[in-house]
């Protein structure tokens, strides 16, 4: 395949949404992005985008700015996906879950050092023990870290969290605070953590991966209805769901017919 037609994939794929430029990237892709970045010495940071996130950025710019300094912002919804179609687009969805396990096959593989940060309390631990026993190469630890304030900032143990992370000196580091909470937190701290490769918020993915909540059936996933699922294990996230589900919708359609449909 030429360059050419490879840019013009890549454009094809790609949208704009709320002046964030979303990388609608099949995993070939990223995974090239990935290699290209490690390859150059540089680290890359990921962004698993989804509705609840472009709305906080809509109306939040601070977080907007945070998701711009990203390196990819990659569709992890299939509300953003039908986003990426009314724009003309033809992105590609990728479950921040499962890339992440990728990752953690791949780092297996590459003997690099993964650290899981944050989570609910035990999670990021639990999850670590399961993951080093399905990748038995896997050098891997957690720390479960403090307190984040909306706008990324520590509470005063986020000090000795920070001189950890620095001692492990992971290539991959995983942080699961929740948008816009991990974002914000990633932005301000990369720099203070040369030795890491790739950065990327993980949101949930401990609470799946150690077994303190159910992934719905693949069926669901498939067809975009995973938002279903959510909210009959955890009916408390029904504002959240909400928002994703209607609210996003809505300001997508407001954007676009703002623009005349372009």
């Amino acid at each position: 395949m030429g360059l050419i037609t490879k840019l013009c994939m890549n454009r094809l794929s790609n949208f704009n949404c709320f002046g964030l430029v979303i990388h609608g990237f099949g995993r070939e892709e990223i995974i090239n992005r990935i290699k290209v970045s490690e390859g150059r010495g540089v680290h890359i940071w990921i962004v698993t985008a989804n509705p609840e996130i472009l709305l906080t950025a809509k109306y939040n710019a601070g977080y907007w700015q945070a998701l711009h300094i990203a390196d990819l912002r990659i569709v992890d919804g299939f509300g953003l996906q039908l986003a990426g179609w009314l724009k003309g687009a033809s992105p590609q969805r990728q479950s921040g879950v499962e890339l992440a396990e990728i990752l953690l096959e791949r780092a297996a593989r590459k003997n690099q050092k993964i650290v899981f940060l944050g989570g609910q309390a035990g999670a990021a631990d639990k999850s670590s023990w399961i993951m080093r026993d399905k990748y038995p190469n896997l050098k891997i630890s957690a720390i479960q870290g403090g307190l984040i304030s909306p706008s990324g900032e520590g509470d005063p143990t986020m000090d000795a969290t920070m001189r950890d992370l620095q001692s492990e000196a992971p290539d991959i580091l995983f942080v699961a605070f929740g948008h816009p909470k991990q974002e914000e937190w990633i932005a301000k701290n990369m720099d203070k953590l040369p030795s890491v490769k790739i950065f990327m918020g993980v949101g949930g993915a401990f609470d799946f991966w150690s077994g303190k909540i159910k992934r719905a059936p693949i069926f669901l996933r498939a067809c975009g209805l995973e938002w279903l699922w959510r909210l009959y294990k955890q009916p408390g996230r029904w504002r959240r769901i909400f928002n994703a589900v209607v609210v996003f919708p809505i300001e997508i359609l407001r954007e676009h017919l703002g623009k005349g449909g372009k």
